[in-house]
């Protein structure tokens, strides 16, 4: 009888099992077998290897170092301290994340370029191409990543062991060295394997600021677009996906870290300090203005006439894009983001209903750890297996195939914020329904979707943004028909159009945060909507 209830919700596991089979496993073991020991050997032999392994791993190393330690300092700050409006500066630190990697580095050549406004205006060229322009576009794309993490893990810190700790008078310094790093060793650990591998196979801000120190992404980008060397490519692709997999694995070890430290028993108590909260907000307003720098030449060069020569206000760049097509484009984008959302959302969902409402079983481990497992394929990799394994199916070529591959590409963190919030119900919830007769797919519509409907429209949010900015996946599966907002980046840099660059860097942001403010008035219309039901019964016995 229960497994005739449950028929199609076990029909369903199975088909999601062989979809994420098909759409992440499959591309990946097509990959590995399409190279063979010459490609290897052309590849790696060859005279610029070696310099593009040596300039990928020096700038990853240094620019995960000093993205992990700023982002650590902000959080730090920001949770140890008694400033206002904390919500917003979260906001204003994560703007980062709303424009691709490509922009960053646009951003800092508009300003530090060898013709860039602050170059100009000062008459101070920084030398701003190769390792110290990767560096720096590379920590503006990556720390907002790793501050959401240590922001995270800050709220969940228990004031008590530092309450002992004052009686035992142990001083500020040694508290932090022996409370707060070894109870953030888990966060550490994850946002430094989570920074390196989003560092070292990104191509956007080498491609933009590297010069002539060329990356391993960079060379796997051009060798495939330009060459159509799809061998050679390939074998980098491996190279870049071998350290996202160790990166993977070890994060995988390092999730039993500490992990029976989340239970607060006393919230952190933060003294009043005037000077160190003025402090803190000089130090924020010098990085949001740093922030802000790209966005403000962003702004400025899409409404100039043509930049350095007449700075005079004009909505030419805006015209110029509309008679060149970029209206397709928008849609494209926008279509291409609403239904990965869409779709995104409902299949990582019910994996997680699956993985985390139901009894261990070998499926369901298998499904779980494939919904882990687009975390360790790099989007670039990603694209390019997808190139190799359905270039002669009916859908390559269109905008579903784009939309298959962002799915694959960002399944894993809508996935894990739907299996962490679905893993706090009452275990025996499932046990309760079977001996009521409660179908397993009537559990999930009438309580834990209504109960988690905030989580859903951060997944939503996720899968919308991460959408409308990605390079890596779709780079090698687009054509002009399907190409989206951010790949036309690229296209018009080689053109030389820098005015249409910056106008289409700041489309994609103003997109993005109008996303982002919908779906912050909905979780906020969803917590109200909770507060009443919370507050009902109170309200009937009283009267």
């Amino acid at each position: 009888m229960k497994i005739k209830k449950n028929k199609g919700y076990f029909g369903f596991k199975y088909l999601l099992l062989i979809y994420l089979l098909v759409s992440v496993v499959l591309p990946i073991i097509y990959l590995f077998s399409s190279i063979r020991g010459e490609n290897i050997s052309d590849v790696v032999t060859s005279v610029q290897f070696l310099p593009m392994l040596k300039n990928s791993v020096i700038t990853t190393i240094i620019a995960t170092v000093i993205s992990v330690g700023l982002s650590f300092a902000l959080a730090y700050m920001l949770n140890r301290s008694n400033i206002k409006f904390k919500s917003f500066f979260v906001v204003l630190f994560t703007v980062p994340m709303l424009i691709p990697s490509i922009s960053h580095g646009m951003g800092l050549v508009f300003l530090f370029g060898d013709n860039g406004i602050v170059t100009n205006a000062l008459g101070l060229n920084i030398g701003l191409y190769g390792y110290k322009g990767i560096i720096m576009g590379s920590v503006l794309y990556s720390f907002p990543v790793s501050f959401l993490m240590f922001n995270d893990s800050f709220q969940y810190e228990d004031y008590t062991i530092y309450e002992a700790a004052s009686v035992l008078g142990m001083s500020k310094t040694k508290q932090f060295l022996s409370i707060t790093l070894p109870s953030m060793r888990r966060t550490i650990v994850s946002s430094v394997l989570a920074v390196f591998t989003m560092i070292f196979t990104d191509y956007g801000v080498s491609l933009m600021t590297g010069g002539t120190d060329m990356t391993l992404p960079v060379y796997m980008y051009r060798e495939v677009i330009g060459m159509m060397n799809f061998s050679g490519g390939a074998v980098v692709g491996v190279v870049l996906l071998l350290p996202a997999m160790v990166a993977f694995i070890m994060d995988l070890k390092n999730s039993g870290i500490n992990a029976s430290g989340s239970t607060v028993t006393k919230a952190y108590h933060i003294e009043e300090n005037k000077a160190r909260d003025i402090a803190v907000y000089i130090i924020f307003a010098i990085v949001i203005v740093l922030l802000c720098l790209p966005i403000f030449a962003f702004v400025l060069l899409s409404f100039v006439k043509q930049y350095p020569i007449d700075m005079s206000f004009s909505l030419e760049t805006a015209k110029k894009l509309l008679s060149s097509g970029i209206g397709q484009y928008f849609i494209n984008s926008v279509a291409i983001a609403l239904l990965t959302s869409l779709v995104g959302t409902c299949l990582s969902y019910f994996s997680a209903y699956i993985t985390a409402r139901s009894k261990k079983s070998l499926s369901n481990g298998a499904l779980h750890f494939i919904s882990m497992l687009s975390l360790a394929v790099p989007g670039i990799v990603l694209g390019l297996s997808y190139v190799l394994t359905f270039k002669n199916i009916p859908i390559y070529g269109t905008i579903f195939i784009l939309v298959v591959v962002n799915i694959a590409h960002f399944f894993s963190s809508p996935y894990l914020l739907a299996y962490n919030s679905l893993s706090k119900f009452n275990p025996n919830l499932e046990d309760v329904a079977d001996t009521l007769g409660i179908n397993r797919m009537k559990l999930l519509f009438s309580v834990y979707i209504p109960s988690t409907r905030a989580t859903i429209v951060e997944m939503y949010s996720y899968f919308f943004v991460n959408a409308m900015i990605t390079i890596s996946a779709v780079s090698f599966l687009m054509n002009f028909r399907t190409m989206p907002l951010s790949l036309l980046i690229p296209q018009l840099e080689s053109q030389s159009f820098i005015e249409g660059t910056a106008m289409v860097s700041l489309l994609i942001l103003v997109i993005n945060l109008l996303e982002k403010a919908i779906a912050f008035i909905v979780k906020k219309r969803v917590a109200k909507e909770e507060q009443k039901i919370l507050a009902a019964p109170l309200e009937v016995e009283e009267v």
